[in-house]
């Protein structure tokens, strides 16, 4: 595989090895592990927070070099936006735990608040900090980096995000649910609607002559204009930059956009061209399906996206399908997607007519999907620790219990079904009889003693399974239990010498916290198989060597 910098190696010097297959790369890496709050900073870089990587990352706009400034195992867990005081200190509204953090120009950091229910839009007027509250009925407050209570501005915040000064003294701020366009003096006030039906808006920004643009976080990029000096007219430009998050503006009025759906940092023109600063990717990705006309689909926690076909060198760029949010499991069923979302969702998504069904909900951290062999969809129901089936009808019922941490399904071609459990090291069968007193389940264990198995696919006699903790793939025959390894140096999980967190707990209004990395796995009909490289942000392509062919 030819190597290329990623986040998971700055240096390019990472290879996946492998005695059995040829592995190549369906994509790109991605450099940022998803990209939102964005701000210039003192020394000139784009700073931008990484939520899904709990890090933050600076930015040269002239280069494309990236630096991590806050790392991922550092103090702060969920950063999605940032601003810069007047003194070069930066703040940053991490959103999971609800803090907001000051790391000073000497970058030490402090504890400003631990008083704010989701915080999220946040910005300085001169020393003054202040920040919003992404949730129904949230709050704009004052904080005091230096001690004192917080001043509330204002509540009945329908979601709020990134908000900026306007050049009227205005503190600016979106309703997200609203679709509304809100101001309030920064001593506070009776605020007032300034634009209503603005398409999905996440973000307002300025821009050097004190035009407003409205940030669009759907599919189409949008970005509304709107002249508040004069006519208080509207431009759309539609930019195809699926997922806008937040923008800043430079001293020449370039405007600098990032995408919570697919990270990067893209230069954004006044017409709708753009530029890539830093190429957009996968966040994830996590599960990873092809179908049957051979087009891979992989579930990017907000998306459903396809990297390009496999080819010559790296591979190429990455389509959204669709936003789909906190999508993590998928498999693939004729010309329909079956997906699980951190929601405790599983929804079936036709990409034909682009509707959702739902199929189940109140699950507990549904990750791995499949097909069953009489049509209903089995899911490996991590929370909870069980293997459960959802019908025709959408009628749940439970395959197996008692689990530890089930991460992944799948079939063998006798229609056995496998798990993967990935807390206790092993990959389990699931075997339905008729007893005295009804039908039973009981769990065979197929292998034991692995290093945090998660994806499972199945092709012929053997089942493959990704060993996260090894960064390893595993094949284990299903007729004589025997295992080898069928690939190392996976760039799975974080980065080298990084210790990943503790999974977080949800947060207020009963969001997902921080995406749980999940290596899904699938085979093709080729005998290839396909892998979920999250830690670089890449579909892995590994085809048989002519000798295993």
């Amino acid at each position: 595989m030819t190597a290329a910098p990623s986040r998971f190696d700055p240096t390019g010097d990472h290879r996946v090895t492998s005695p059995h297959r040829r592995v190549s790369r369906l994509n790109r890496p991605n450099r940022l592990w998803g990209s939102n709050g964005v701000a210039f900073g003192p020394d000139g870089r784009l700073y931008v927070a990484q939520f899904l990587a709990g890090q933050i990352s600076a930015v040269d706009p002239a280069t494309g070099d990236v630096d991590v400034v806050v790392p991922m195992d550092g103090p702060i867990q969920s950063p999605d936006d940032l601003a810069f005081g007047a003194d070069g200190s930066m703040y940053v509204a991490d959103l999971v735990p609800g803090r907001v953090w000051r790391r000073d120009p000497a970058g030490e950091y402090s504890l400003v608040s631990a008083a704010v229910t989701n915080p999220n839009g946040i910005t300085c007027v001169g020393d003054r900090l202040f920040v919003n509250e992404m949730k129904p009925d949230g709050r704009l407050l004052e904080l005091f980096p230096d001690g004192g209570d917080p001043v509330v501005l204002t509540g009945g915040l329908a979601l709020g995000n990134a908000m900026q000064l306007g050049p009227d003294g205005h503190l600016y701020y979106p309703h997200m649910i609203t679709g509304q366009v809100w101001r309030i003096p920064p001593d506070g006030g009776v605020p007032e609607v300034v634009a209503e039906n603005v398409h999905e808006p996440v973000a307002v920004r300025f821009d050097q002559g004190g035009v407003l643009h409205v940030l669009s976080r759907g599919v189409e990029g949008i970005v509304t204009r709107v002249d508040l000096h004069g006519t208080g007219s509207r431009t759309l430009v539609t930019s195809g930059l699926a997922g806008l998050d937040n923008a800043a503006f430079d001293a020449e009025n370039r405007m600098f956009v990032s995408s919570y759906a697919s990270g990067g940092v893209t230069e954004l023109h006044p017409d709708g061209r753009t530029r890539d600063i830093v190429p957009r990717g996968l966040d994830g990705p996590y599960g990873v399906t092809i179908d049957l006309g051979g087009t891979v689909h992989a579930a990017d926690h907000y998306r459903v996206a396809s990297p390009e076909p496999p080819g010559e060198g790296t591979g190429g760029d990455v389509t959204t399908l669709a936003l789909l949010t906190f999508a993590h499991g998928i498999a693939a069923d004729g010309d329909l997607l079956h997906l699980t979302s951190q929601y405790g969702t599983v929804v079936t998504y036709d990409p034909a007519c682009r509707s959702s069904r739902t199929r189940a909900t109140g699950l507990d951290r549904p990750l791995g999907i499949a097909v069953g062999p009489d049509g209903s969809l089995v899911v490996a129901e991590t929370g909870a620790g069980r293997v459960v089936a959802v019908d025709s009808g959408d009628a749940v019922t439970v395959l197996a219990e008692g689990l530890d941490r089930p991460v992944d399904v799948a079939f063998d071609d006798a229609g056995h079904c496998y798990v993967s459990d990935e807390r206790a090291g092993s990959v389990l069968r699931v075997h339905h009889g008729d007893g005295g007193e009804g039908r039973t389940t009981t769990l065979a264990t197929l292998a034991d003693g692995l290093g945090a198995p998660q994806g499972l696919a199945v092709l012929g006699d053997d089942l493959f399974t990704v060993e996260t903790a090894h960064r390893a793939l595993r094949a284990i025959s299903l007729t004589t239990g025997e295992t080898r390894v069928e690939a190392e140096h996976l760039p799975v999980g974080p980065p080298p010498g990084v210790v990943p967190r503790t999974e977080p707990a949800l947060f207020a209004g009963g969001m997902p916290g921080l995406a749980r990395r999940f290596a899904g796995l699938a085979a093709a009909p080729d005998g290839s198989l396909l892998l979920s490289a999250n830690g670089e942000g890449t579909v892995l392509h590994l085809s048989r060597s002519p000798a295993d062919a």
